[in-house]
């Protein structure tokens, strides 16, 4: 197929040489391939595959999406410590702690970013890192319905639970596999009173203390930092009692991995004395801004959209037979979903069009969003068509598909040809055609006999390529199909 193309390609290159014109290079943690297993562990190992392979919560303050965009503490906290390392991250979410540390231990984690509770029992299954948070376990209850009637507060705190002692014959529902169910059951040792405690194996800890501020359920548990965000949000709660005394959290990784330990003890040891470190705490959880994010229509926690636009696109993502998320990811890339943003280069639009690009799809500035993902998407599908007689492979495909987009596809085919030559595959994108793109902004590069369309800033496709598989992987992850 590789000389099938070769021998083609000036009549192929000719048919293409108007879009060429029209896109040229002015136009301005990979999650896609999940590991099952992580077949070596350690440091050595993480730094060897280039990266850092995690699991955590999804949840409105650890990470979710809001917008297009990933957020939250514990993925701001993971993007610091792959940073440091040095290498790429990869997120997966697990709701059941124990399963997190099952799967840590079975090789397919690399560290659990949760604020984990660090008891005996888990300490004999994984190394939990130094502190990295201090919090209570709290009782989170109803406020009584006419409380704002009251005249005093401690009218209010009549009617609420504030000693143990009063939880003897309630009802208290938590997540399953949490460290809540182990202090019930030392609390009613400790002072002889029965809890009926009921564990709930499809609910996370942030479902039910909304079930309880619904009224759904009575009472719940949960640590006291994501108890006040909640309790911000919900004015209806008391989140006030606590169960238990204050508890370290940290991470945690395989017991035997202590060259990954003492060097996530080394940078938590620095990290936390950062700036950096407290505007990160303030952002998520007492920013009265950011409480309310997890109730929005945008926030994957809440309504799992990505856009406005969300419908468009999933309609048009089937013509071009690419998962939905995709072609969010690369819409993100251009405009963040703003159809009135224009481009220092002249590109505008939802979809960032060149002006002679949108003439020839038909679309002008007048178009509607939706035209020009229509037109956008017209466009994606002759670029796949020009790469799939030679890359079969549909994911393999959407990397060039991606850079001729940015770039212009005269120059992803320069790349390929460079590639030839030099001996690597043109129709693998990895540390073959994107290596000679990146570098087509060199003279050695782009003066080359087999070069025909000369100079592009190559590391600039290269990263949107990388960038919207990136934000693709975290889509994937966060948001439902």
């Amino acid at each position: 197929m590789i000389e099938k193309w070769k021998s083609g390609r000036t009549t192929f290159l000719s048919i293409l040489l108007t879009f060429v014109i029209l896109l040229s290079c002015s136009n301005n943690s990979r999650n896609t391939n999940p590991a099952l297993v992580v077949e070596k562990s350690g440091l050595s190992a993480i730094l060897e595959r280039g990266k850092l392979i995690a699991v955590t919560d999804l949840g409105s303050t650890s990470y979710f999406i809001y917008r297009g965009e990933p957020m939250g503490y514990q993925y701001e906290l993971l993007q610091s410590f792959a940073r440091h390392l040095g290498v790429e991250l990869e997120i997966h979410v697990e709701s059941d702690p124990e399963i997190s540390i099952q799967k840590l231990n079975a090789g397919q984690y690399d560290l659990v970013a949760k604020s984990l509770f660090v008891t005996h029992d888990r300490k004999d299954k994984v190394a939990f890192s130094d502190p990295m948070m201090e919090t209570r376990q709290v009782l989170v209850q109803r406020k009584p319905a006419n409380w704002r009637q009251m005249r005093t507060w401690e009218a209010v705190e009549k009617e609420l639970i504030r000693s143990p002692i009063d939880l003897d014959g309630k009802t208290i529902y938590l997540q399953r596999n949490t460290a809540f169910y182990d202090r019930l059951v030392n609390l009613q040792k400790e002072i002889g009173i029965h809890i009926n405690v009921i564990e709930v194996a499809d609910k996370d800890t942030e479902d039910l203390v909304a079930m309880v501020a619904r009224g759904e359920i009575e009472y719940t548990m949960s640590n006291e930092n994501l108890a006040m965000v909640s309790g911000k949000y919900y004015p209806d709660l008391d989140v006030q009692t606590p169960l238990g005394l204050s508890q370290n959290t940290g991470w945690a990784v395989r017991r035997a991995n202590d060259d990954l330990l003492d060097t996530l003890n080394a940078w938590w040891a620095e990290f936390a004395k950062s700036a950096h470190a407290s505007l990160l705490y303030e952002r998520y959880f007492n920013n009265p801004l950011g409480l309310h994010a997890g109730q929005l229509e945008f926030h994957s926690r809440k309504g799992g959209r990505i856009s406005h636009y969300d419908d468009v696109i999933r309609k048009y993502s089937k013509l071009l037979e690419w998962d939905w998320r995709l072609l969010a990811s690369l819409i993100y890339q251009e405009s963040k979903f703003s159809h009135e943003v224009t481009s220092h280069a002249g590109a505008f639009g939802i979809m960032q069009m060149m002006p002679a690009t949108a003439i020839e799809l038909g679309i002008d500035s007048a178009s509607t969003a939706i035209e020009h993902i229509a037109a956008g998407v017209k466009y994606l599908r002759w670029l796949d068509k020009q790469f799939i007689e030679d890359i079969s492979d549909p994911v393999e495909r959407q990397k060039f598909v991606l850079a001729a987009y940015n770039a212009g596809i005269a120059h992803v085919f320069d790349a390929r040809r460079l590639a030839i030559k030099n001996n690597k595959n043109p129709n693998i994108w990895e540390n073959n055609v994107d290596y000679y793109l990146r570098n087509k902004s060199k003279p050695e590069y782009y003066l080359d006999e087999v070069v025909q369309y000369g100079y592009c800033r190559g590391e600039e496709p290269y990263k949107y390529v990388t960038e919207i598989l990136n934000r693709y992987g975290h889509y994937r992850t966060a948001i439902r199909n």
